[in-house]
């Protein structure tokens, strides 16, 4: 549960500062929250899955840490830059 809220935390953290630095694909604080959020889960749950680690137990070492943090906060801006795109090409 704990990879899960770590994931989730960086990808909020993610998604805000993927916002801040692309201010035309910005969705506002809370809707980069979101969409980071959601980016960090599926990101962090696909690094976890790609590089064979089980963060399912509760033994987390440093690693299974950093793993959690990149994956959600990499996965937080990619998918808020993906919809921050979609959402700027519909409205023009």
């Amino acid at each position: 549960m704990i990879p899960l809220i770590i994931q989730l935390l960086s990808g909020a953290i993610g998604g805000n500062l993927a916002g801040s630095l692309m201010k035309n694909f910005s969705m506002g604080t809370l809707g980069n929250s979101i969409v980071g959020i959601l980016g960090g889960g599926l990101g962090g749950s696909l690094l976890s899955m790609a590089t064979g680690m089980d963060m399912s137990g509760g033994g987390m070492d440093i690693s299974g840490i950093l793993t959690s943090v990149a994956g959600g906060g990499v996965g937080g801006g990619v998918l808020m830059a993906i919809i921050g795109v979609i959402r700027n090409a519909i409205g023009k």
